[in-house]
């Protein structure tokens, strides 16, 4: 399946649901996992997010909507960003599809 990276920012709402309840963490990725999709990781970080979270989904389509349906909330604002194995990355840049390589 696909990785996604989801960078999370709480709202004033939301630090107030977490400081009142720290396990809502866990439960909400329950909710993840019910959506059909697993977190690998997830780190509670300083600066511009409060947390990132690392996740195997279906699709973009399935990605999408968690994130819309978790945000709808109110309590978060969430980026998602696809992440590309660089693995896979190296591999497609050695192909023979080039436009800047002589």
């Amino acid at each position: 399946m696909p990785t996604y990276i989801l960078l999370s920012t709480l709202t004033p709402e939301g630090s107030q649901t977490l400081h009142n309840n720290p396990e809502r963490i866990e439960e909400v990725n329950s909710e993840i996992a019910e959506f059909g999709c697993t977190v690998l990781g997830q780190y509670a970080t300083l600066g511009s997010y409060d947390f990132v979270t690392i996740v195997e989904a279906p699709d973009n389509e399935t990605i999408a909507h968690l994130s819309i349906d978790l945000s709808s909330r109110g309590t978060v604002r969430i980026t998602t960003l696809p992440a590309i194995p660089t693995s896979l990355l190296r591999d497609r840049m050695a192909g023979p599809k080039q436009i800047g390589r002589t």
